[in-house]
């Protein structure tokens, strides 16, 4: 299988302003990103980016960097633009899509992402970890994936929602939206448009559960640290320079 992997960023963050290029442990942010997306080891590591200087950041730590339009409403359509300049001629057999705001995700967990697809029949693969706190099972930013057993440490997704669900006994599952792509599954899903249940849940992957694609979830043992607020950022600059002082 030839993957490649790609980072989507864009400098649209209002909650932290210039997010990609902010300072953690000398480095822009984007390319502790990319730097942890390459060491997974997962073929070829590229950003997605609308900004020149996001660029031109990637470029100066000697990882690779392609330019998108900036009126994509989605990652996903970033990636998809990508994947058709880096890859014309359609080689890559699937695509991994890690968030830009993943600063201290570990390289195994990007390549765990994978497994559904290597291992079984899905189209799309993604990950997921118990929720272990009370609060984070009532909050509608934690969603929630309901799914079945499908393997050792896996389930297919049956839905994914903000509501606590499924009811009664048992384990609930907080979904990590990092993905991995068949290529022609991307395809499809950047040619469907938004879906109903897509635009009432604000949850991009109900658009392929919808359209009966099939998403399988890969279950580890922790979430990685998201940075969408000033306050993630620090935390994201205490874990890498404790990392960096060791």
């Amino acid at each position: 299988m030839r993957i490649l992997t790609l980072i989507p960023a864009r400098m649209a963050s209002t909650r932290l302003p210039d997010k990609p290029l902010a300072d953690i442990a000398g480095k822009p942010m984007i390319v502790h990103v990319a730097e942890r997306a390459a060491a997974a080891g997962l073929g070829r590591t590229v950003v997605a980016t609308d900004s020149l200087a996001v660029r031109s950041a990637v470029e100066a730590h000697g990882l690779e960097a392609v330019m998108t339009r900036d009126d994509h409403e989605s990652g996903s359509d970033r990636i998809y633009e990508a994947l058709l300049a880096l890859d014309p001629d359609g080689s890559v057999d699937a695509v991994v899509n890690v968030q830009g705001d993943l600063p201290t995700i570990d390289a195994d967990i990007i390549r765990r992402a994978l497994l559904p697809l290597q291992n079984g029949p899905a189209d799309i693969g993604t990950l997921g970890v118990e929720i272990r706190r009370e609060d984070e099972k009532t909050n509608p930013n934690v969603v929630k994936i309901i799914g079945s057993p499908s393997g050792k440490n896996q389930m297919r997704a049956l839905y994914f929602t903000r509501a606590t669900a499924p009811w009664g006994d048992g384990p609930l599952y907080h979904h990590i939206g990092l993905y991995a792509y068949r290529r022609a599954a991307l395809e499809r899903f950047v040619g469907l448009g938004p879906s109903p249940l897509e635009r009432r849940e604000r949850l991009e992957q109900l658009r392929a559960l919808e359209a009966g694609m099939r998403i399988d979830v890969e279950i580890v043992d922790s979430v990685p640290l998201g940075v969408d607020t000033p306050e993630d950022l620090e935390r994201a600059r205490d874990i890498l320079h404790h990392i960096k002082g060791n």
